[in-house]
């Protein structure tokens, strides 16, 4: 996007270089890519078949690459140099990129020839003059030396067959990617290991980008026989205020991909939050697919809604999952790890959508009764707030009204279930509403004639109802805001929950942080 393109799709270089080998083959099979480039490498196994690809595992080292190999060789002839110059050429940085120049050269010389000769005249000089470098290097020496990195990666290709459930007897197709499969020793070990040749009939520094441009003309409509499954299969999310699941990456997101939210707390006070990591299409968490749950401790103790704790969903292009949950406040950090797929089978996938799909009508219904009981519960918390800090402003008859309303949504509440009809808390959050407002606009009015009389500045109006919209993400309402200077009621704080909620299991609500602005 920065370079002026329009990205419509991340595609992972397995599944890449794979389409770029298996496009007009629709048999079922087995795929291994070997990937060994500059400065990574990486094993993934896939399933192809009927125009379907889907990657099942993938392991490697982010630091074992072509680099290694050229360090390796190096070191070698600096090596060789020294022993006989006295001269460490490594620590002359213009000797040094010559000489890394040279053995790049050099290994990709041997990669199809037997020998090579390293010819670097003045090197570097002396008192008795310029040292020159020649030297012969032949195939064996160098796979000697690179020997022990190239065994690194069979332990990879073990990893990756059996996490995906498959024996080297399984794979049908071997497939090398990266310039550096272009290494004779490599191609050698890979075929060894998995007992067959391997498939080295397009360019492996070019494979990626064809399968890419594959990819393009399956978005562009130019190919149509081909389907790409790395995307989320299902919604992921975590469980908030009121049984409600809250999503942070929606289903058939491409992955890798990374998304963040920042919750509260839903109790004064609270010092642990738990999260409750959650898979499925189903509007409340207690019908959709538990993937793991942690705890997040050392809070400081503050007023409901006050601390920022942001939670991460993280998916690799293995379809692995991190979440944590981070108090913006101390730093204090807690994840989990979830395993790519979670063990659901596409059958399982499916059934979960159909249920998704043939209750959706009672799970809106149910959201949105949670999200009239958080808000409910959060107007409750506002007006009780307001209550001790501008009760005394009120005319008695006006306080009197206002706590009575009060205290009939509290007892709507106390029985309220978002799996029943809500009727009576929703007349009663009304009422309340309406006492808050008439009692809001007294207060204001007392203010008002105050500071007309040279009573000194006026203060702070009520906090406002804290209600966010119903149907909100977890019922939850904007942070409050100061009242202006004539005492207007403030946007209130929309933190959910009793006060005498269990710490442990508190859940989150949403904080909207532009709002608090």
């Amino acid at each position: 996007e920065i370079a002026g393109l329009n990205v419509e799709r991340i595609i992972n270089e397995p599944t890449a270089a794979s389409l770029a080998y298996g496009l007009d083959d629709e048999s079922d099979q087995v795929v291994a890519v070997y990937d060994l480039g500059g400065g990574t490498f990486d094993v993934s196994i896939l399933e192809l078949g009927d125009g379907v690809f889907e990657v099942n595992a993938t392991y490697g080292d982010t630091h074992l690459g072509g680099d290694n190999f050229d360090k390796r060789l190096i070191d070698h002839i600096a090596d060789d140099f020294q022993q006989d110059t006295g001269i460490d050429l490594r620590e002359d940085p213009m000797a040094l990129q010559r000489l890394k120049e040279a053995a790049e050269d050099a290994k990709i010389e041997l990669s199809s020839a037997k020998s090579t000769t390293i010819n670097l005249p003045f090197i570097t000089a002396t008192d008795e003059g310029p040292q020159h470098l020649n030297m012969d290097i032949n195939r064996a020496t160098f796979e000697n030396l690179i020997g022990d990195l190239v065994d690194k990666t069979v332990p990879q290709m073990e990893k990756a067959l059996d996490d995906a459930g498959h024996s080297k007897s399984d794979v049908d197709e071997v497939i090398l990617v990266g310039g550096s499969t272009r290494v004779p020793l490599v191609q050698e070990t890979v075929e060894d290991f998995f007992g067959r040749s391997a498939n080295k009939s397009v360019n492996p520094d070019e494979v990626v980008a064809l399968g890419a441009a594959i990819q393009g003309g399956v978005l562009s409509g130019d190919v149509d026989d081909v389907l790409l499954l790395d995307v989320t299969p299902l919604n992921l999310g975590i469980e908030t205020l009121g049984g409600v699941m809250t999503t942070l990456i929606e289903e058939n997101t491409t992955i890798p991909t990374k998304e963040g939210e920042v919750f509260s707390t839903a109790a004064d006070n609270q010092t642990s939050v738990e999260v409750h990591v959650l898979q499925g299409d189903r509007e409340m968490a207690k019908d959709n697919r538990t993937l793991g749950r942690f705890h997040l401790d050392g809070i400081p103790p503050a007023p409901r809604g006050t601390p920022q704790i942001e939670v991460t969903f993280d998916i690799n292009a293995d379809g692995i999952l991190n979440v944590s949950a981070e108090d913006k406040d101390t730093g204090k950090e807690q994840s989990i790890r979830v395993e790519a797929n979670s063990g659901l089978t596409d059958e399982e996938i499916e059934k979960m959508k159909e249920e998704a799909e043939k209750h959706a009508e009672e799970d809106e219904r149910r959201k949105e009764r949670a999200d009239t009981i958080n808000e409910a519960n959060s107007m409750s918390y506002s007006v009780e707030q307001g209550l001790d800090e501008y009760g005394d402003q009120l005319p008695d008859d006006k306080r009197a009204d206002l706590e009575d309303a009060l205290e009939t949504l509290n007892d709507e509440l106390e029985t309220a279930s978002a799996d029943e009809e809500i009727t009576t808390l929703e007349d009663a959050l009304e009422d309340l509403n309406e006492a808050w407002s008439a009692a809001g606009q007294e207060i204001r009015d007392a203010q008002q004639q105050q500071a007309q009389q040279g009573a000194g500045p006026a203060g702070a109006g009520p906090a406002g109802a804290g209600a966010g919209p119903a149907g909100g993400p977890a019922g939850a309402g904007a942070a409050g805001a100061e009242a202006g200077p004539a005492g207007g009621a403030s946007s209130g704080n929309g933190t959910t929950a009793s006060d005498d909620e269990d710490v442990q299991d508190a859940d989150y609500e949403v904080v909207d942080e532009g709002d608090e602005e």
